[in-house]
């Protein structure tokens, strides 16, 4: 591969998975917006019409060949759906047994987790400019939630580090598998996510009635906030690291606070604002190492 074309995939690639983090951030404003359907309702229906969109782009992008796109991705493509559905299901857990803060500082170690992963599977390389970064946008997470940290359940903080490593194992599957199609993965994780959900939602008696406002609230965020991040990170996923992927995907954390702030005026703290200021500098200084360092 030619020096251009490396630098040209490394800045599709930084691209590609920074906007998936933009689109994901806005889950926070979503969940805020619902009136009354519960985390199971929610995870349910977004699931649903997440399945409902996959279905379509891959019907377009496979032009008609739905069942040859997941006989392609393979054993890969299924064990990634099924780290993948394990951190959709896992997150609403912790949400529900630990405080939000707690959730997300734990979450964050998903790049440190992909980075072991990573190298142990993959035997991708570990730079130390990434582990630096990695260190240092864990560090401003602590420093957003520091308000709000509190020693919570055992069980959502088993919950938490259960989600990051989903995730983790999600991102380094997707590069084990980065010659195929791999978005029937994120398929295989709305369906197991459904198909748990709709369970709990049986076992809890909670129903499964819920406001049109509710639902379409949760269309929007299985097929653009979910959906349509979780395709471009798929993309993405092909160009750069397994650990570095994880790492710019935390604008997530980032920008969350800053929408639910300018819709709803739910002011974020001074710590908030500077810890991510810390995040967004470990990222934007990973993404500029990385397309230097290809160029």
């Amino acid at each position: 591969m030619t020096h251009a074309a490396e630098y040209e995939n490394r800045a599709k690639g930084v691209f590609l998975v920074l906007t998936a983090g933009v689109f994901w951030s806005f889950a926070g404003l979503f969940v805020r917006l619902i009136e009354f359907a519960n985390q199971w309702q929610i995870l349910f229906y977004r699931s649903l019409m997440l399945l409902l969109f996959l279905t379509f782009y891959l019907l377009i992008s496979r032009r008609g060949r739905l069942i040859a796109s997941f006989k392609d991705c393979g054993w890969v493509g299924f064990i990634a759906g099924g780290a993948l559905s394990l951190a959709f299901c896992t997150w609403i857990w912790a949400l529900t047994h630990t405080t939000i803060a707690n959730a997300l500082f734990l979450l964050s170690t998903a790049p440190f987790i992909a980075a072991i992963a990573g190298w142990w599977i993959l035997g991708e390389r570990v730079a130390k400019s990434l582990i630096w970064a990695i260190l240092f946008a864990i560090v401003g997470v602590g420093v957003m939630v520091a308000e709000s940290y509190q020693f919570g359940t055992l069980f959502g903080a088993v919950m938490s580090l259960l989600s990051a490593l989903g995730f983790a194992l999600f991102a380094v599957l997707l590069r084990k598998g980065r010659n195929t199609e791999l978005v029937p993965a994120v398929f295989w994780a709305g369906a197991c996510a459904a198909i748990i959900s709709g369970s709990m939602i049986l076992v809890t008696d909670s129903g499964f009635e819920v406001s049109l406002y509710d639902f379409m609230l949760c269309a929007v965020m299985g097929v653009f906030q979910i959906g349509f991040g979780l395709v471009i990170f798929t993309h993405g996923s092909r160009y750069l690291p397994a650990a570095e992927i994880t790492l710019l995907s935390l604008t997530e954390i980032v920008l969350g606070p800053i929408w639910v702030w300018l819709v709803i005026q739910e002011v974020p703290g001074a710590m908030t604002l500077i810890g991510g200021l810390i995040v967004l500098s470990a990222i934007g200084g990973q993404a500029y190492y990385t397309l230097r360092h290809s160029a």
